[in-house]
């Protein structure tokens, strides 16, 4: 049996030497839910690293904040204030990046809502939309945006944020776990779509990380999803934004459509 092994251009790998580093260095993050603490935490990553920074979000004093801190450390950044839901306004959003770097290569999926908690028996079609919307619509806004540059250069990131409820389902939480679903799905489709193109699509599915979401739930159920975790404690925006950088870097070569773990042991799928 001859088994054939497909070329590729060595010198394109990064060295096992810069592991630690996972430089960025020249390349272009656009970031959604920029102002955030999940997408704050991984444009400071990512921009410590070389990368140049455009913050998407809708809320534009915290937006301007963000940017701020992130100057300060000397990253190059760059602002746009739209509302994922939008298609229009992700579009232009697109552009705007484009225009102001050139290119794009790093797209993170981080804008996001909680929603909240109450039973599917009890819970209004617009709570269900309001929450599907930003999570599931517009990811899918954002990378159908995003995949013209990426496709024209033959290279690409697009780390979307998912969920353990998307894998488990939360109670109490059905319109947040069947959109972080839905992301999941898009991400697998989305990654078959462009295996041969150079662009990995790939998601990360945290269990609950310490940000301002959390405001969104009740007590009853942070303690119900705390003890679900065998560590025993939440996960950070740091550790989180450590695992994006790496799914961001071309140290990534031959993992795309998958969806990595970061729950403190909880996984059992």
């Amino acid at each position: 049996m001859t088994v054939e092994v497909l070329s590729y251009d060595r010198a394109a790998v990064p060295s096992p030497d810069d592991l630690a580093e996972l430089r960025l260095d020249g390349q272009v993050c656009l970031v959604t839910g920029g102002a955030g603490g999940i997408g704050r935490a991984c444009a400071q990553l990512l921009g410590r690293r070389g990368a140049r920074i455009t913050l998407l979000d809708a809320a534009g004093g915290p937006l301007a904040e963000v940017a701020t801190e992130l100057a300060e450390l000397g990253i190059s950044v760059a602002t746009v204030r739209a509302d994922v839901t939008r298609a229009d306004e992700v579009a232009d959003a697109i552009a705007a990046c484009l225009s102001r770097w050139g290119r794009l290569d790093i797209l993170v999926n981080s804008a996001g809502v909680g929603g909240g908690n109450v039973k599917v028996a009890e819970m209004s079609e617009q709570a269900w939309r309001s929450v599907l919307d930003v999570n599931a619509t517009g990811t899918f806004l954002t990378c159908r945006s995003a995949l013209p540059p990426m496709l024209a250069a033959g290279y690409g990131r697009i780390v979307n944020l998912a969920s353990i409820a998307a894998l488990e389902g939360n109670p109490n939480a059905a319109h947040y776990s069947a959109s972080k679903a839905a992301v999941v799905a898009l991400t697998k489709s989305l990654a078959k779509e462009t295996a041969t193109s150079g662009i990995l699509v790939n998601a990360v599915a945290p269990a609950v990380i310490a940000t301002e979401m959390l405001q969104q739930v009740t007590d009853e159920h942070l303690a119900y999803m705390r003890a679900k975790i065998p560590m025993e404690r939440f996960g950070t925006t740091d550790e989180l934004a450590r695992l994006i950088a790496f799914l961001a870097s071309p140290h990534l070569t031959f993992s795309t459509g998958a969806v990595y773990d970061l729950s403190g042991g909880r996984a059992t799928y």
